[in-house]
């Protein structure tokens, strides 16, 4: 089947990331992100969890990686999660900072200069880059890279 022939466009159905210590995972995306556990296997050398809202999976964290995320290595560039608004991207902010997470940039940059798109930029546990943005309310900011889309070089 090409691509052309499909009977409707694909969507992602999930993101899986492979991590150093589940436990530490689970409780960022969980307690702080805010993800619902949907399912986990606890047997040694085999764990995992599967996380989303309700009972559609949106992430899977397995504990499979020796080291931390690497930027340089292929794969995986950043992680966007969308929200509806502007303000929830604060309360993230908010709740990221309580947890001490560190931001790239400081609090909620467009996209890009100009652009009403935008959101706050920071690393989980093991170093994955994140992004939560709201399609909106974002213009007002400076954008902290005039020459390239502020997600791609954080």
């Amino acid at each position: 089947m090409t691509a052309t022939s499909t009977p409707s466009a694909l969507r992602t159905g999930h993101i899986g990331l492979n991590v150093t210590d589940l436990d530490r995972s689970l409780a960022f995306y969980r307690d702080v992100i805010g993800y619902g556990v949907i399912g986990e296997g606890k047997e040694e050398g085999r764990r995992f969890a599967f996380l989303g809202e309700g009972t559609r999976p949106v992430l899977t964290l397995w504990q499979q990686a020796d080291t931390a995320y690497a930027a340089g290595n292929a794969g995986l560039h950043h992680l966007a999660i969308e929200v509806d608004t502007i303000e929830q991207v604060r309360t993230y902010e908010s709740a990221l900072r309580a947890y001490g997470v560190e931001f790239a940039y400081d609090g909620v940059v467009p996209h890009g200069e100009g652009a009403a798109s935008g959101g706050i930029f920071f690393h989980d546990p093991d170093g994955t880059r994140l992004e939560i943005y709201s399609p909106a309310g974002a213009e007002a900011a400076t954008a902290p890279v005039e020459s390239a889309p502020t997600c791609g070089f954080f």
